[in-house]
Formats: C-alpha cells, structure tokens, sequence
C-alpha cells in the first residue's frame, strides 16, 4: 500500500486528502481530508492573483513605525505635562488625571483639557466664554449657530498674538501642537526642488484645442494641442476631447524647468486638490506665502481662522 498526499492550492485555501492506494488490487482508502482557510483581505487576495509579492518583513516595519511615532507623541505630551504642572497651566479637572508620582506625566484617565465631565455626566466647555467672544467676531461671514466650540482654538491663537490669555488656555494650544506638529524633512513622494526647477500648484482653463495634423495610425484619430487662456501649452497631445472642453478648468503640479539654451521646458502633473497630498501641500504652502507677503505679521493660526471665518459651513 501507497501512501499518497493530494493538495488542490487555490489563492486563499488549501484542500488536502491523504489516501493508501493499492496498485496492484486497484483498492484504495481515504485516511483523512480536510481544508485550511487562509484568511486574506481583498487586496492581499489581488496582490496575490497578480503575482506581486508582499515582504512580511515590510508590513512589519510599517506597524512597527506606526508604533513609534505614536509612543514619541505620547513621550512629547508627558513631558508637557510635567513642565505645565510646575508652571501651574492645567486645569484642575485635567491635572487631577494624571500621574505625578510613578508614571511622570501619563494619564489615568484621559480626559480633554477643554471639556470638563460634571456631575451629571455631561462635558462642559471650560472656554465657554472666549467662545461667545468668537461669535462676536464682525468678520464671521453668515449664522454663527453652527460654529464648532473646538473652533475657539483657533481664535485662541489670533488673539494670544496681540493680548494675554489665560494658562490654561495657552496649554490647550502648545498641546494641540504638540499632537499635530509640523516638520521639516525629504520625503519619497514628494518632488524636489533645484536652481532650475521648480513646482507651483495651478488652476489653468482650457483656451483651445488646436488639429496639429498629425493622426493615430490605427484609427486615424486626430491628435490635438491643448493651449491653456495664459499662453501655456500642455506637454502631451490629446485624442479624446471630452474632458478637455474649453473654458473648463484643470488642476496641475507644473514643474518647469530651465534649459541650458535659455528656453523654458513645462511639465504637468494632473492632481486633485481636495484629496491628493502633493497638491494640498504645494496649494496650501503658496496661499500661506501670499498671505504672508500681505503681512509679515500674518501666522498659520491667524490663517487658519480666517479661513474658516470666510467658509464656516
């Protein structure tokens, strides 16, 4: 009697029988059979049936960096809290959560330094009333009913640029950022920058299209030239018109770039502001230089709050 060992392999389980055959009789038994379900999300399964091979290794390092800026963010904000302690900032209801004994500046019991739990169970806005200071605000533009308490952070930050604020109040804002701090560093993704190349976000409307005579071998399709309203020519020709009507408006990153002879060399880089990151970065970096070019007294924070004054819905 023969042992043998049958495995049908598919992309996220495995069959299995083990049989004894007897060749010679033409008789045969089944000694055991099963299947193993290999657990697999949708694009696990996809990059698998496509062949792309997916590193162990590699998803670890990315969990493993997930970890790390977390526990660097936690270490920034136990500090925090050590230094405001001994300077008197926290609040009491948010002070009383923290460890000062063992664990030097960790929570208990994280709380939010703005809203403080009362005895019937609700949160209370500590802030409530630089808030209705906010509202009272000329410059907000429509209903003030809508206004988000949390967006008193903001008016914070104006405010603290010319008049005192309270401790309190000058913690929630180093804190806030504290947790989303900025940063200056190479990344993969993005696109450098040199003496002769540079990159600007743009909005450029379509002014014509213009037959360049030249046609698709295959469909004898015509190829055209598309010419944007400030004289500028995009860098490939195009066949299908539909998306490219005249007088509609196309985001870019446009890298241009100056040649050796003097000549003016432009690519572009067709981007969505409200969900490409490249885009929102270089779109927020050139509205902040110009508002700053407004006046070199002119922050992120006063900005920011600006913005959501003109747009608050």
């Amino acid at each position: 009697m023969k042992r043998v060992l049958g495995l049908d392999l598919g992309t996220n389980s495995i069959g299995w029988a083990l049989v004894k055959q007897d060749f010679n009789k033409r008789a045969g038994t089944i000694v055991g059979l099963g299947s193993r379900i290999i657990p697999m999300t949708q694009d696990a399964i996809g990059n698998f049936e496509s062949g792309k091979s997916v590193s162990q290794t590699a998803e670890r390092t990315r969990y493993r960096g997930m970890r790390r800026l977390n526990q660097r963010y936690q270490l920034r904000r136990e500090r925090l809290h050590r230094v405001f302690n001994i300077l008197g900032f926290l609040p009491e209801h948010y002070k009383s959560k923290i460890d000062f004994s063992d664990k030097l500046g960790q929570f208990k019991d994280e709380v939010k330094l703005n809203y403080r739990l009362e005895e019937d169970g609700t949160h209370k806005f500590i802030f409530k009333d630089r808030y209705d200071q906010m509202l009272k605000d000329a410059e907000w533009n429509g209903s003030t009913q809508a206004i988000p308490m949390d967006w008193t952070l903001y008016y914070l930050r104006k405010k603290a640029l010319s008049e005192k604020i309270s401790k309190a109040e000058l913690a929630w804002v180093i804190l806030s950022f504290n947790q989303k701090r900025g940063y200056n560093q190479l990344r993969g993704d993005e696109m450098a920058s040199s003496d002769n190349k540079q990159e600007s976000y743009e909005v450029l409307k379509v002014a014509t299209l213009r037959d360049t005579g030249e046609r698709i071998k295959d469909t004898q399709a015509i190829l055209y030239e598309v010419i944007f309203d400030n004289g500028w020519i995009y860098n490939k020709l195009i066949v299908s018109t539909d998306k490219w009507l005249i007088g509609s408006e196309k985001e870019f990153i446009v890298t241009t770039k100056e040649l050796k002879d003097g000549t003016i060399k432009r690519t572009y880089k067709s981007v969505d502001a409200e969900k490409d990151w490249i885009a929102i970065k270089k779109k927020t970096e050139q509205d902040l230089e110009q508002y700053q070019d407004l006046d070199e007294n002119n922050t992120v924070g006063t900005y920011i709050y600006q913005n959501l004054q003109q747009h608050p819905r």
